[in-house]
């Protein structure tokens, strides 16, 4: 369906880093929130292949999309685990979390009037990510594109104290979304003013672990600002 967010090889991607990064790591029955659940497909195939025993609350403003991820969960019977709110968490009653997960919006454009609206991240392309990264929750997960001002939100986790303590890479061609000719523009006018990354018709897309645990002194924040500035 042309209104729901479809990008095989990026849900993939993320469902990899949930699983990697997030879930098992997960040692009790933590609750998780996150933002923008899509279809549910990258978490749903994450809970099917791990044993997470928590519980998953989704925030899905797209009601064709709310709709089409409740029929699968249903169809798993992975209502216990994986609950979804057809509503926008930043004006939701936050729920108490161990972990708040992502796939942003994160295409950058002069205002909203793209292919899909909802997946307009601001001017650079940063802006939801950053309001992410404010809410507070100690441990964040977030998928990170070259092209949306990937410096600026490495700062601002520093700046609400966020360390970085891991991440995964994938290279990733412009798709559907991000090659339409207004967005595209937009991306090489950031390019010029070293707010955007790529090459060719390829950009880095990063599963990023945020953490504001002092118990580990690792911080990978240089490290992702290097590999994403690289291309």
């Amino acid at each position: 369906m042309k209104n729901i967010f479809f990008c095989p090889d990026e849900s993939n991607f993320y469902s990899n880093c949930l699983e990697n990064l997030v879930l098992r790591n997960c040692q009790k029955s933590e609750c998780v929130v996150e933002f923008g659940s899509g279809d549910g497909s990258p978490v749903i195939n994450s809970l099917l292949r791990n044993k997470f025993d928590g519980v998953i609350h989704g925030f899905e403003l797209n009601t064709s999309a709310w709709k089409a991820a409740n029929l699968t969960i249903d169809e798993y019977n992975l209502g216990h685990k994986y609950i979804i709110h057809n509503s926008c968490l930043f004006e939701s009653s936050q729920p108490e979390a161990e972990y708040l997960v992502a796939n942003p919006p994160y295409l950058p454009a002069p205002d909203k009037e793209i292919y899909m609206p909802l997946l307009f991240g601001g001017i650079d392309g940063a802006t939801v990510t950053n309001e992410l990264l404010s809410l507070g929750y100690d441990n964040v997960l977030l998928l990170v594109s070259s092209y949306s001002n990937p410096e600026s939100t490495i700062a601002h986790a520093k700046s609400n104290g966020y360390r970085v303590t891991n991440f995964i890479v994938l290279p990733l061609k412009f798709g559907y979304y991000s090659s339409e000719p207004k967005v595209k523009n937009h991306i090489e006018e950031l390019r010029k003013n070293k707010m955007a990354f790529y090459s060719g018709d390829y950009y880095f897309l990063a599963g990023v672990l945020f953490q504001k645990s002092q118990e580990s002194r690792v911080d990978l924040s240089n490290q992702l600002a290097q590999v994403m500035t690289s291309l």
